[in-house]
């Protein structure tokens, strides 16, 4: 019968591996007779053999039939064959069963003594599903890890370094994303409901998308248009080597209407855009024509504190757990308030339109509060009626009444996957309006205006991305040139706005930075320093500069390849003597 036993285990080849194991079964008894240990052994040879060949099932009852085989070694063998079983049925996608496997597995290790790592490591099954585009089976996964971290310990991260519960978040996201995308909200709302008690997030609820504007036609709210729907110019991009064949898409040149506006009875989320109102969602952006090539990030970004997901003009957002409520405020809270940038283009115009006699004097300023204090200095320069100006913490906040105004054109955070990058083309005539209105306010202050002749270099030393690399050696060559190093955001508003509206010449990298040279005079020349990327904004940077009526020149260093970002965020250097030939080919220009 011991011939037997081996011949059955010579013979479990590709073909006939679950019959050996059905002969093996049937037979039990005979190997105990003899060596049980021995046969034990053949066993789990016979497993480490299917394992080899990705038969986890069979490696799987090879060891469970070596544990009934030696009682003295069958912890052991029971271990190995959860640990196989586990790892089988979470490539062939048939989770449910695995959490009950989990824990068995931790009851096996305590029986065994294991203390060892031989776990299977559900997180790299995991990324490997997310690598493959395989979402649900990356999500389950990534449940399964988070539920063997809190039996078992180890690994607490995903690959890419995000937290289980951030990364199961954002992958829903994905999903839902693409079911709403169809039209098919009801089926990503039953997506989100199947997860939300693990990550601890609400309830889901469908929201019609309208602008402001048709939310005031239907009897929604108030709506006073300041400036009406206009044409404007592709601006002149000027590059140091020639004419660059970009990759970007041009902006529409259809400049939107400026308004002001206010709604009744409104739930908001701080460092989001989206306002809703009964089973609506106000937000011009996803209500705009050209929706489809913006991808929107609400909710994405690591400091949001609610998700939402957009689609076919309706959209999805999460229920807040608590809310807090005030009676009126202004809305100038929004993605991305705290960066430079997107404050002074896409924030601060809106105060034009709030010091219109449409908004009541008693409706506070609402804020981010992880907004810098230069945010606050803005304001309090702009606003006409010296209003209170409120820092919003994170929770959700339901408004009695809420006054809104618009970005002053079309612009998108970033453009989707597999579009081109959407280059936003801002209007002349609004940012030369917020430009007049800060440089008449500050010279009523008292602050020196008066051209000064200082050329200036734009230090990025203390950003991790987008790095000018060289940056020592091309302000080692300026300062021979007469330049002096400039570090923004050590200086309050008016120190800056006085800086650049009175200085000659501007060196600096297309940054947050670089965007104050919408406050320059119109005789001084601004030399823009970026990366080879032909996607970049450069309509955008040409459109905001040359409002000021600057003259204005990029010089595209070599891109230097480095972490994965965004390509806008590359690290580039540029060479000192395209630097000079920069300031040459400007100099000639008058």
């Amino acid at each position: 019968m011991q011939g037997d036993f081996r011949r059955i285990l010579t013979q479990a080849n590709e073909s006939k591996g679950a019959a050996a194991l059905d002969a093996i079964e049937s037979g039990l008894s005979v190997p105990t007779e003899g060596r049980p240990a021995v046969a034990a052994q053949h066993l789990a040879t016979l497993a480490f053999r299917f394992q080899g060949e990705n038969r986890l099932d069979l490696a799987a009852r090879a060891y469970d039939l070596a544990a009934r085989v030696t009682p003295a070694q069958a912890a052991s063998y029971r271990l190995a064959a959860i640990r196989t079983r586990i790892l089988d049925l979470c490539r062939r996608k048939m989770f449910d069963p695995v959490e009950g496997l989990l824990q068995e597995l931790r009851a096996a290790k305590a029986e065994a003594g294991d203390r060892g790592q031989n776990d299977p490591s559900l997180i790299h099954i995991a990324w490997d599903y997310e690598l493959a585009g395989d979402a649900e089976g990356a999500v389950r996964s990534y449940l399964l890890s988070r539920v063997a971290r809190d039996l078992l310990g180890g690994q607490a991260l995903t690959i890419d370094g995000d937290t289980l519960e951030r990364k199961i978040r954002n992958l829903r996201i994905l999903q839902m994303n693409a079911l709403a995308e169809e039209g098919r909200h009801e089926e990503a709302q039953a997506l989100h409901e199947r997860t939300r008690h693990v990550l601890g997030l609400g309830p889901l609820r469908i929201y019609d998308i309208v602008s402001a504007r048709e939310a005031a036609a239907d009897g929604e709210g108030e709506y006073r248009e300041l400036l009406g729907p206009r044409r404007i110019t592709e601006p002149e991009i000027a590059f140091l080597e020639g004419p660059v064949a970009l990759t970007s898409s041009c902006g529409s040149l259809d400049a939107p209407p400026q308004y002001v506006a206010r709604f009744k009875d409104c739930l908001t989320f701080p460092r989001s855009n989206i306002v809703l109102q009964g089973n609506r969602l106000i937000y011009d952006l996803a209500a705009h024509p050209l929706a489809g090539v913006a991808d929107i990030k609400d909710g994405v970004n690591p400091d949001q504190i609610m998700t939402a997901v957009y689609g076919a003009r309706r959209a999805l957002v999460e229920e807040p757990a608590e809310t807090q409520s005030l009676d009126a405020g202004l809305m100038m809270f929004g993605l991305q308030s705290k960066n430079y940038g997107h404050w002074l283009l896409e924030f601060v115009p809106r105060m034009l339109w709030f010091n219109d006699r449409a908004c009541p004097s008693d409706f506070p300023i609402c804020i981010d509060d992880h907004m810098p204090e230069t945010h606050r200095q803005i304001l309090e320069l702009l606003d006409e009626r010296d209003r209170r100006i409120l820092p919003l913490s994170t929770q959700a906040i339901r408004f009695g009444e809420l006054g809104v105004a618009p970005v002053p054109t079309f612009f998108p955070f970033d453009s989707r996957p597999g579009v081109p990058v959407y280059d936003a083309v801002w209007p002349a005539d609004v940012l030369g309006a917020m430009r007049g209105v800060v440089l008449e306010r500050l010279a009523a202050r008292g602050v020196d205006l008066r051209p000064s002749g200082r050329k200036i270099v734009l230090s990025r030393r203390g950003f991790a991305q987008r790095q000018l690399l060289n940056e020592a050696e091309i302000i080692d060559v300026l300062t021979r040139q007469g330049f002096e190093v400039v570090y923004p955001e050590k200086l309050s508003f008016a120190e800056q706005v006085a800086l650049y509206h009175t200085a000659n010449t501007i060196v600096g990298s297309a940054s947050s930075a670089l965007t104050n040279c919408i406050f320059c005079n119109s005789r001084a020349r601004v030399i823009a320093l970026i990366h080879e990327d032909r996607s970049f904004n450069f309509r955008g940077y040409s459109s905001m500069i040359r409002s000021s009526g600057a003259d204005l020149l990029f010089i595209r260093g070599k891109t230097v390849a480095g972490a994965a970002v965004h390509a806008f965020h590359a690290n580039y250097s540029a060479a000192p003597a395209l630097v000079l030939r920069g300031l040459e080919a400007l100099s000639g220009r008058d």
